[in-house]
């Protein structure tokens, strides 16, 4: 019986011992060995040398360094096989996606006049959503046009009703929908109390002072408005500008009206007689919006080429800075006349704004209607405390039970 201990013993393994070199050789060492060509191929020879190679150069300390650069090796030679397709699908361009077409049942003909099914067809299901007002949407146009900015021009000066006729005037505008500009005008300088005033109403303000002096000045509202001016064509301020001193009074609808002009409005203006015991209304005649004539119960100012009141008009503000657009014969600007007469100066600058009534627009149509009213009730005597506060506690003239 062979022994199989003869085969595992140290005698039998080819070893070789040179200057303490060891030299292995084994069946798996032999395997994997350059010069067995029986069992390498072509690729397994590559790795071998290259990991030959490796080993020799690094020794055995450098296993991990041979794994790596195997894994990175075989990462690499996967690659370059992915980079090359090794197969092809065909596709057929002519291959089309048509709708399914819809059939008429043997029933449906049944049912049909005989005349009417020769000429019977259904059209091709759709795969889109239809809308059946369609016509109705063709129709449908949505042209949205922004409001006109309102300019609302407005002289005070310091006086014992001040606050409450800004305050009332403000609240007005507050409920005017947007966009509105109030420009109030003081004589410089401007008191912080009016311009604390402007800022609680909440309504778009500018607080201008007019540097005109008191000396020079023959009426201070004209100036006034005239600062107003200078500042909307310096600017370019475009909207519907509207002279609204602080003491009268104004409905919402006048506003909404004036959005609707283009060029120059007017409006009759109801005011009371500085008598106070009659009103006289004054403004056009209108026929539609065509004005045809005036009406004033004033004799004093029949003389008067147009007869309105100063709170009796509107107009386009471009004709301030554009004069080319309304073909006005010359560039000079537009402004209020401090020479003239009193009561004048609202004829005399509208004639710097048209040449006649036929530049016009009546508001509203048949101007048959007063929208704001011109009261003289400021009392002019009355004396205020400075910023509206007491120094001192008054006096009790009823005391407390």
């Amino acid at each position: 019986m062979a022994s199989f201990r003869r085969t595992l013993s140290p005698a039998f393994h080819d070893r070789h011992h040179h200057n303490g070199v060891v030299s292995i050789s084994s069946p798996s060492h032999k395997l994997f060995s350059p010069n067995n060509s029986k069992y390498t191929f072509p690729l397994q020879s590559l790795f071998t040398r290259v990991a030959g190679a490796f080993s020799r150069r690094y020794g055995r300390k450098s296993q991990f360094r041979k794994t790596l650069f195997r894994c990175l090796l075989f990462f690499f030679v996967g690659f370059l096989l992915g980079m090359f397709p090794f197969s092809h699908v065909a596709v057929d361009e002519d291959i089309k996606i048509t709708p399914p077409r819809a059939t008429i049942n043997n029933n449906i003909k049944a049912q049909l006049p005989p005349e009417d099914v020769t000429g019977f067809t259904i059209d091709p299901l759709s795969l889109t959503v239809e809308n059946h007002n369609s016509e109705a949407v063709t129709n449908f146009r949505f042209d949205f046009v922004p409001r006109k900015q309102l300019i609302v021009v407005t002289p005070t000066y310091n006086r014992a009703f001040q606050a409450y006729f800004l305050n009332r005037l403000g609240q007005v505008l507050r409920l005017v929908p947007p966009p509105v500009l109030w420009i109030v005008v003081e004589m410089y300088p401007a008191s912080t109390e009016t311009a604390e005033l402007l800022r609680k109403t909440g309504v778009m303000y500018r607080h201008l002072g007019c540097t005109k002096s008191y000396t020079d000045v023959k009426d201070r509202e004209v100036h006034q408005r005239n600062t107003a001016l200078e500042h909307i064509e310096n600017h370019r301020l475009n909207g519907i500008v509207y002279f609204a001193d602080d003491d009268n009074i104004y409905s919402l609808e006048l506003f909404e009206t004036m959005r609707h002009i283009s060029g120059f409005g007017t409006w009759p203006v109801a005011m009371l007689a500085p008598s106070k015991n009659k009103v006289i209304l004054e403004g056009p005649v209108c026929n539609g919006s065509q004005v045809i004539g005036w009406h004033t119960n004033e004799t004093s100012k029949k003389f008067r080429r147009f007869h309105v009141d100063m709170s009796g008009y509107a107009f386009n503000s471009t004709t301030l800075w554009d004069p080319k657009t309304w073909r006005r014969p010359t560039s000079n600007p537009i402004r209020q006349l401090d020479t003239v007469k009193e009561g004048f100066q609202e004829t005399t600058f509208i004639e710097q704004l048209v040449e006649d009534e036929s530049h016009m627009e009546g508001s509203p149509p048949g101007c048959s209607k007063v929208m704001n009213w011109h009261l003289h009730l400021d009392s002019h005597n009355v004396v205020y405390p400075k910023g509206w506060l007491l120094p001192k506690n008054l006096d009790a003239v009823i005391p407390a039970k």
